[in-house]
């Protein structure tokens, strides 16, 4: 692990991947403060206060229109990574997140509401060109993926998720009552997200592009060349050379596929429902209900509400040991049995939940075991299913199929994303408690697809990942 590897997959992990964890929770401690503001809004314009029913419609909206703004991104993934490049997204999609910053943080100021829903969007277009789902999830890991070795492909694929997981740790410990969880620091709280993205724009220059894409799509054997170099600290890198001929050499004849395009491939069909299994359950695992309503929950668990921001810190403060686990453990027991054992501990646990809320009337302790359940939730998906559908996405497709695969994950993983933030609050109120066996019995399932039908990528080319499924 050379010195320029390691400090680009923290770049960019630390100015994307980080806002996108830091954006999931950031509107978890502000909740009072911003409904608030929206009320009194709304009294101030029209006479009258917001029914209790439309604050939480519209408190909902702004919670989740970060996931459309999401799926937009993911939209735009394909065409910006093949025009500009891996590296020239990430630092063009920065200007997005100061835009957002700006709305976000002059929006009480000019005592408007819809500011803050339209930069909670725009942020979201950023997250979703980055991580399979966003800029942020789309880009970061196709970038890393594509100049990490073999060897180390699994160690920074899941670098992006570990710096998720900070993100929330940061925006839990920055709305503590004591920083900026105060009411007249919630615009400043939002906004805060410009400082790393900043400090992104101005270094990811001293970095190259990703090698795979200057020779595949820029036929650029010279950049290429000196990109490894750079990047694998050694002068040798003929092998590296020649596979990614191999590869240009069996496209030559390809086109870049579209999604429609995709979908119709019969010789990735499993590969496709694979991404689409994966992500949707990703999302729909209700990991995104835990971050977005993490003091909801715990309220609703009996903790006491002057202790609930702590606790809340102490989850973030275990999911990033979690992250840590699952990135140094991943090139020693591989993909599968991480995403597996994470999703079947999310499954426990959230069936866990919903009997600690029906038995927490008779037995008092029982909300604790709430509690552990919700840390077992969050520290299952960090170890596996917060990063390995990411990296899955990038090696089980080859250069042809890729940004067209992150098309379709991303854009499921944003449209769930968006169904359980806007819906959970409603379904907590009609279901109750057996709201979580609903998240239980998607996680399960998940599992079982993946133990029966996604084979080990460790180790592997993408040519030879292909030829198993086929």
């Amino acid at each position: 692990l050379t010195f320029p590897l390691l400090s680009v997959a923290l770049l960019v992990s630390f100015g994307s991947s980080m806002l996108y964890g830091y954006n999931l929770a950031v509107v978890n401690s502000p909740a009072v403060h911003i409904k608030a503001f929206y009320n009194a809004t709304w009294s101030r314009r029209y006479g009258y206060g917001l029914a209790p029913g439309s604050l939480t419609l519209l408190y909902s909206l702004t919670v989740s229109i970060f996931a459309l703004g999401g799926l937009v991104g993911s939209l735009l993934v394909g065409v910006l990574v093949e025009r500009y490049g891996r590296r020239g997204t990430l630092s063009r999609s920065t200007l997005l997140v100061l835009l957002a910053g700006g709305f976000m943080g002059f929006s009480r100021e000019l005592g408007s509401p819809e500011m803050v829903i339209v930069g909670r969007s725009i942020m979201g277009i950023h997250s979703g060109r980055c991580f399979p789902g966003c800029i942020c999830l789309s880009v970061v890991p196709l970038y890393l993926g594509e100049i990490a070795p073999k060897n180390l492909r699994g160690f920074l694929g899941l670098m992006p998720s570990i710096f998720i997981c900070l993100g929330v740790f940061f925006a839990q410990v920055l709305g503590l009552p004591e920083l900026l969880g105060e009411d007249r620091f919630w615009p400043l709280f939002l906004s805060v997200v410009v400082v790393p993205t900043s400090l992104q724009l101005l270094l990811l220059h001293c970095f190259p592009e990703s090698p795979r894409y200057l020779l595949i799509e820029r036929n650029d054997v010279c950049g290429a060349t000196k990109a490894l170099h750079r990047f694998l600290g050694t002068p040798d890198v003929q092998d590296v050379i020649k596979e990614m001929k191999e590869e240009q050499r069996s496209l030559s004849s390809v086109e870049m596929v579209s999604v429609w395009q995709l979908l119709r491939d019969h010789s990735v069909c499993w590969q496709t429902l694979s991404v689409v299994v994966v992500n949707a359950g990703m999302q729909l695992s209700g990991i995104d209900a835990i971050w977005f309503y993490t003091n909801t929950i715990f309220e609703n668990a009996g903790i006491p509400v002057s202790q609930i921001p702590y606790t809340t810190v102490g989850t973030g403060a275990i999911e990033v040991v979690a992250g840590l686990i699952g990135c140094f453990t991943i090139e020693k027991l591989g993909r599968r049995p991480l995403i597996i054992t994470g999703f079947c501990a999310m499954g426990i646990c959230s069936a866990g939940i919903t009997f600690s809320l029906l038995l927490q009337t008779a037995l008092p302790w029982m909300r604790y075991v709430g509690v552990a359940c919700v840390v077992g939730i969050i520290a299952g998906f960090c170890m596996g299913p917060a990063g390995v559908p990411f990296l899955m996405t990038a090696e089980l497709f080859t250069q042809s199929h890729r940004p067209a695969a992150y098309i379709v994950g991303g854009s499921l993983n944003w449209l769930c994303n968006f169904t359980v933030g806007f819906v959970f609050p409603f379904l907590q109120m009609s279901a109750g408690a057996f709201c979580y066996l609903i998240f239980c019995s998607i996680c399960l399932l998940v599992a079982l697809y993946v133990y029966l039908v996604v084979p080990e990528t460790k180790n592997k080319t993408f040519k030879e990942i292909s030829r198993i499924f086929a």
